[in-house]
C-alpha cells in the first residue's frame, strides 16, 4: 500500500525527465543475440569482471542511467542480488539486476528482460516480496531497456510508464515517507509467491 501516490505524481515525473531517458537510450540496438557472448566487460557499479553479452550491456546502461540521468549515488544501487527457490525439480536462482536503498531500506527493485513487460510484472511483484527478510519493498520496475512500467507492489497497479518513471534521487527521497514498507508475508503466503517466481524464472531462455 502507497500513501499518497497516484498517477498525477507520476505524470509529473515522465514529463520532467522524458527528454533525458529518450536521448541516453535511444542509440541501443534493438536487435539483440541473447546468448552471443563477446567476452568479459567490468561492472559500472562494482569493477566486477562479467560475462559481456547484449543484454549484459544493457543492464550496464541501466546502471549508468540510474547514476547519471537518475543522479543516485553509486553505493545506493546494489546489483545482482539473488532469490533461490526450489519446487519439484526445479532449483531456480532468480537474480534482481538492481535493488534501490535510501535511508537504510531498500525500497524499489528493477528487473530487466528482452520483449513483453506484461508477463514479467507478477514475478517482479514476487521478487520484491520476497527478498527481503524483514519487510515487502514497496516499488518494482519491470523493462526491456527501452519501455518500462513501475509497479505498486502490495496491489499489483501500473503507477508509471516508460523509464522516465523511475523516480530521481530528489523524488525518492520526497517519495520514501509516503511508501509503506509491509511486514514479510509467512508461511503459505510466501511460499504462493515463491512459486511464483520459481515458474516464471526457470522458463527464461536467458539469465
Amino acid at each position: 500500500m502507497t500513501r499518497g501516490l497516484n498517477r498525477r505524481y507520476f505524470s509529473l515525473i515522465k514529463r520532467t525527465h522524458n527528454h533525458q531517458s529518450f536521448s541516453f537510450f535511444q542509440a541501443m540496438n534493438t536487435t539483440r543475440h541473447h546468448h552471443l557472448i563477446y567476452g568479459t566487460l567490468r561492472d559500472y557499479l562494482t569493477g566486477e569482471e562479467l560475462t559481456d553479452t547484449d543484454d549484459e550491456r544493457i543492464r550496464q546502461r541501466l546502471s549508468r542511467f540510474m547514476v547519471e540521468v537518475k543522479g543516485y549515488a553509486r553505493d545506493q544501487l546494489v546489483p545482482r542480488l539473488a532469490i533461490e527457490t526450489f519446487f519439484g525439480a526445479s532449483f531456480v536462482r532468480s537474480v534482481i539486476d538492481l535493488t534501490l536503498c535510501l535511508e537504510d531500506r531498500r525500497f524499489l527493485i528493477i528487473r530487466y528482460g528482452p520483449g513483453s513487460l506484461v508477463s514479467r510484472e507478477r514475478s517482479a511483484i514476487a521478487a520484491a516480496r520476497v527478498l527481503n527478510p524483514d519487510y515487502r519493498i514497496p516499488l518494482a520496475v519491470v523493462t526491456n531497456g527501452r519501455d518500462a512500467e513501475l509497479i505498486d507492489t502490495a496491489t499489483g497497479k501500473i503507477l508509471g510508464n516508460g523509464l522516465e518513471s523511475v523516480p530521481d534521487h530528489h523524488q525518492a527521497k520526497r517519495l520514501i515517507p509516503t511508501l509503506t514498507f509491509l511486514p514479510r508475508q509467512h508461511g503459505p503466503a510466501l511460499e504462493r509467491e515463491k512459486r511464483i517466481l520459481n515458474a516464471f524464472d526457470v522458463e527464461r531462455c536467458c539469465p
